[in-house]
């Protein structure tokens, strides 16, 4: 799921220091799709031009993830998984199975939560404990990072940078978290706005979206990775896609004091 009308925005503004809600709220604004290839190719996950970086949000579910592992093993794909960490502690089997398939792990925080007010310990701390959990699960350290929501506040970008993570979001996706999404309307959707060296936003889980929306993503898999070869682009994880350097997070010049909880 995504971001709520701008109006939730200036509302949680208002409850905070002018200086300190500039700070911990501009940089959400490379969430914008149609901003954010041309000005962060970085944080639009842009890579290889005859590559496609396959991402998925949300997991893991022990009902809808195995479904997809077992898809892409049909189809001779691998992806980056983005894991909301109170989820991968509870399901530590599916971590490791995801990992032994053959994908990557990325950090989606530990609880799928919208960043209102500044919190940097807070942020801190909780994307420190999702990259301890993959890497105690799995023996491998995550690269990778994705605000919940996409919604990248100066606390969570400086979380990542703390942690070693780099912070991706995406350049198509599928809307696929709405009720009314179809296979159809979730391939029509990806292929909108996909290009080489682009990065595919999909849902592997429906925990904070419609329910059982995860059932068109995985009917529109096969078909959207089969575009992508049909098009001689070559589908795979994060690390496999050559992302374009990230550039510093978009901050206004505010006092450091401002930044303090």
């Amino acid at each position: 799921m995504f971001p709520e009308s701008g109006r939730s925005w200036r509302t949680a503004a208002a409850l905070l220091p002018a200086g300190a809600a500039a700070a911990h709220i501009v940089p959400a604004a490379s969430w914008l799709p149609g901003l954010r290839p041309l000005l962060f190719p970085g944080l639009a996950g842009t890579g290889h031009v005859r590559h496609i970086a396959l991402t998925f949000d949300d997991g893991p579910d022990p009902e809808s993830t195995p479904r997809f592992l077992d898809v892409l093993d049909r189809l001779g794909a691998r992806a980056t998984f983005f894991v909301v960490g109170e989820h991968a502690v509870r399901h530590p089997g599916l971590v490791r199975e995801t990992v032994r398939r053959g994908h990557e792990l990325g950090v989606h925080g530990w609880r799928h939560d919208r960043p209102w007010r500044p919190a940097f310990a807070r942020d801190a701390e909780e994307v420190a404990r999702t990259v301890r959990v993959v890497h105690d699960l799995t023996g491998r350290r995550p690269r990778w990072y994705r605000p919940p929501y996409g919604i990248l506040t100066t606390g969570r970008w400086r979380a990542a940078r703390r942690a070693g993570l780099r912070t991706v979001l995406w350049s198509a996706w599928g809307r696929d978290w709405t009720a009314d999404a179809t296979p159809g309307s979730v391939r029509a959707r990806v292929a909108a706005d996909l290009r080489g060296g682009g990065t595919v936003l999909l849902h592997d889980a429906d925990r904070y979206s419609a329910p059982g929306c995860w059932r068109a993503t995985l009917g529109a898999l096969p078909v959207i990775v089969r575009d992508c070869r049909e098009a001689g682009l070559t589908v795979g994880p994060l690390h496999e896609h050559g992302t374009a350097p990230a550039p510093a997070a978009p901050r206004p010049a505010v006092p450091e004091g401002a930044l303090r909880e």
